[in-house]
């Protein structure tokens, strides 16, 4: 088995253009959708794991950010993810919700990009998903976003129609839906579906 763990949007575009994929699981519906409008799932996608955004700053927060409406603060090196990526729109309805227009200095291609360079100091904060800062290892410290403002990712996983090995790829399914496989998930920090 070979994992792609690139951003959700980049393998949508991978899968629209015919790459040997078995099973592609998103950040977000939207993306689901448009591979399954496309008519490249086999059969329904199905919710496997949600997941809430969080504030990443680099260790010790040097900018001082306590909350979203840091993010209008033009003294500090702001980054999102790029609009139309799952993080970026995520990030934006966010700032939205919370009635913030930010002063963004960097758009990344993807979380693993936007939180690379707050882990590096080279910006001040970014919004990523909960599940990303626990995964730095200290290498960012969180800030909490009110559930007032907080948008929730819900992650959709599918075989799909040209799956190489269907076989494997239902089992793979089945499993990230099993209970073993929801548990694995839940110690990184995901919520159930």
């Amino acid at each position: 088995m070979v994992l792609n763990f690139g951003g959700s949007s980049a393998l949508r575009e991978q899968i629209l253009e015919g790459a040997p994929v078995d099973v592609f699981a998103s950040a977000n519906i939207s993306t689901m959708e448009s591979v399954t409008t496309a008519d490249q799932v086999a059969g329904e996608p199905h919710v496997f794991a949600r997941n809430l955004l969080e504030i990443a700053v680099p260790p010790g927060n040097p900018g001082g950010v306590n909350g979203l409406a840091d993010f209008a603060r033009p003294d500090l090196l702001i980054g999102l993810c790029l609009e139309g990526v799952p993080c970026g729109d995520f990030g934006r309805k966010a700032l939205q919700n919370a009635g913030v227009v930010p002063s963004i200095d960097s758009n990344e291609p993807d979380v693993r990009a936007l939180l690379t360079k707050i882990e590096l100091g080279e910006l001040d904060a970014g919004i990523v998903y909960v599940t990303d800062v626990a995964s730095a290892a200290g290498g960012v410290e969180g800030v909490e976003i009110p559930a007032s403002a907080n948008v929730t990712a819900t992650y959709p996983i599918a075989v799909l129609a040209s799956a190489p090995r269907p076989e494997g790829a239902e089992a793979f399914v089945e499993f990230v839906l099993s209970d073993m496989g929801q548990a694995i998930l839940s110690r990184y920090g995901f919520a159930p579906p």
